[in-house]
């Protein structure tokens, strides 16, 4: 199997920066694309920021421009660094990936996902 682990939530006033990373371990065989969503209590799971294997990225609108989402292929690990913060982005931030695992042969690909990581911006 494979586990996500998420760190670098917290609390922080707007305008400020937060990193999020999330660390990938287990039965990998290769990390195809890593992605951060976020939820809002009473709001469907939005995605945030995606970024695959060969290092293209996408963002929500939202946060394009305030937001860079960058792969750390050595680690297994993907971070999300968040900067011009806005109470607006306020929620629990999961990480996502879809991954080739080395439970099967040949490589078969998955998703996981992490247990989440609450973002809190104070006005």
């Amino acid at each position: 199997q494979v586990q996500l682990v998420e760190s670098g939530g917290g609390l922080v006033q707007a305008g400020g920066c937060l990193r999020l990373s999330c660390a990938a371990s287990g039965s990998i065989f290769s990390i195809n694309v890593m992605e951060w969503y976020r939820q809002d209590p009473g709001k469907q799971r939005e995605l945030v920021a995606r970024v695959t294997s060969g290092g293209s990225t996408n963002y929500a609108d939202s946060v394009k421009g305030r937001f860079t989402i960058s792969l750390d292929n050595a680690k297994n690990a993907v971070n999300l660094q968040m900067c011009s913060l806005k109470p607006e982005d306020t929620a629990a931030y999961y990480c996502r990936a879809e991954v080739a695992t080395t439970l099967h042969t040949p490589p078969r690909t998955f998703q996981f996902w992490g247990q989440g990581t609450q973002v809190t911006v104070s006005p």
